[in-house]
């Protein structure tokens, strides 16, 4: 029993992730709540704690809104759907439940990045795309991280100051398992079409023009 409990409780996580991730489809999200509910129902059942009875979307029934007969009914087809469910997890052989091969088969991951400083002579503002690329197939792998910054050498939003985070997720082990991940800075420079121009009646502002990479 323990080793049941153990298997499904990594089985929720996984699927906690993936339902705080927001990358799912609305339908693929539906079908991964009902699993998840379904999976808590079918626990509580071998601990032998109280049934909960759902709706079709996996909500639970309020008994002040749902009349008793229906409550009856709702009760019935979930004791049914949860004995089925028993009858096959005991028919089939068990997999190994040990931790470790678990939790390494999670299948989202998340990089956290803390951007302390830019150190760059610009001499214009600038913005900062930084984002994930493998170099062995030569594409980028994650959406990109915009941080704006000013000429003086500070973010464009100063309240951003020392507060410049991102987390890239929805990295699966496909990602883990590749032999090299840059994170690749790429610096638009914000101004004019050339920093030697300094006559005021070529003097341009807000063009977007590439400066620089780095990884």
């Amino acid at each position: 029993r323990f080793q049941q409990v153990q298997s499904m409780m990594y089985d929720l996580m996984e699927w906690r992730s993936q339902l705080l991730s927001g990358t799912l489809p609305k339908d693929e999200l539906k079908e991964l709540k009902q699993k998840v509910t379904s999976k808590i129902d079918y626990g509580n059942k071998i601990l032998e704690l109280d049934l909960i009875v759902r709706d079709e979307d996996g909500n639970i029934l309020d008994p002040d809104q749902t009349s008793v007969i229906s409550l009856f009914h709702a009760h019935e087809e979930a004791t049914n759907k949860i004995t089925e469910r028993i009858k096959e997890e005991t028919s089939k052989d068990q997999p190994d439940y040990g931790s470790y091969s678990r939790m390494s088969s999670s299948p989202t991951h998340s990089l956290y990045v803390f951007v302390r400083n830019f150190v760059c002579r610009i001499g214009e503002d600038a913005e900062l795309f930084m984002s994930l690329y493998d170099p062995q197939k030569l594409t980028v792998i994650s959406e990109n991280y915009l941080v704006r910054w000013g000429s003086r050498g500070f973010p464009k939003e100063i309240d951003m100051l020392n507060n410049l985070k991102v987390v890239f997720t929805d990295l699966g082990n496909k990602d883990l398992s590749r032999d090299k991940i840059y994170l690749v800075c790429q610096i638009v420079r914000v101004g004019r079409m050339d920093l030697k121009d300094s006559n005021s009646k070529k003097y341009t502002q807000g063009l977007r023009r590439p400066f620089g990479v780095a990884g």
